[in-house]
Parts: structure tokens; sequence; C-alpha cells
């Protein structure tokens, strides 16, 4: 079997953790992002937070931008720096768009970012339609969570035996 090769710096994907804890994921679509040279030099280094990010369906014809994503300054760029959180642009056919637009009308949903990666030499944006959960359900995901980790925590003893 072929080993799988090391994940260089410039492979990374960047996830959104507290995305999957604080929403109920119904559906996503990969999208591309509009970035600056700086802002891609950044992102490659993996300074960038998705945690406070959202997506936001605007205008005729209907346009995604990305809000609240920080993407610290890149060092060695000089005087000519991106601004850290601009509205960022967001590529998708128009006929995805209005889906997701028409989803996120009903109260209570939202498109955040989830993943953003590299594919190709292009940023792309995995992002999700999400339903925000109650305080209740996030106690119900740290229970299953504690549970899994302690039966993954017994089966590895069993096995050391």
């Amino acid at each position: 079997m072929a080993k799988k090769k090391a994940e260089t710096p410039h492979e990374r994907v960047i996830e959104n953790r507290k995305a999957k804890f604080d929403y109920e994921i119904l559906s996503t679509l990969e999208v591309g992002v509009v970035l600056r040279g700086t802002e891609v030099k950044s992102v490659r280094d993996a300074k960038i937070s998705l945690a406070e990010g959202f997506v936001r369906v605007e205008g005729k014809p209907p346009t995604m931008n990305l809000y609240g994503v920080n993407i610290d300054p890149y060092g060695p760029g000089g005087p000519r720096q991106h601004n850290p959180t601009r509205a960022r642009a967001l590529l998708a056919h128009k006929k995805e768009i209005t889906k997701l637009a028409r989803e996120v009308v009903q109260k209570g949903f939202t498109i955040v970012p989830l993943k953003l990666y590299f594919k190709n030499g292009y940023a792309k944006i995995l992002i999700g339609v999400a339903r925000g959960k109650s305080h209740a359900d996030k106690r119900h995901s740290i229970a299953k969570r504690d549970m899994q980790r302690d039966i993954n925590r017994a089966m590895s003893r069993r096995q050391e035996r």
C-alpha cells in the first residue's frame, strides 16, 4: 500500500470547529473566495480565524459575501497591506446562491464557513447552512463526546493486555 505523503504547510485545511459545536449543519457547498495578494500569503501561513465568520446573500443578481473572518496582515508584505476584516466575495453559480438564499430565509438559519483550503492553487471555502443549537443540544453534544472518549479509552486499555 502506498504511503500517504506528508502534509506541507501550503496544503493545510483550516477548520471552524466552533461552528460544528454551535450549529447543526444541514447542507454544505464548496465555493471560491476572492483574496488579494497578501491575504493569500497569510492564509497559506494559516494566519486566519473562521470562528466569527458568517455569509450573507445580497443584491440583485444575488451575490455572497463573507464577513467577520480575520486574516492577519502578512509580515513581509510591506506598507500595502489588506484590511484584516474586510468583506470578501464568494464565488458560486447563481442557482446555488439562490438555493442557499431560500434556505436561509427561515428564522434561526444562517450560512457559516466550515473549512478553508487550497484546491488546484485556488482558495476554497466549504460553507454550510446551519441552525443554531440550543443550550440543551450543546450539553448533549458534550456528553456524547465524553462517552465516545471513555469508550475509546477502555478499548485501548483492553488491546494493551
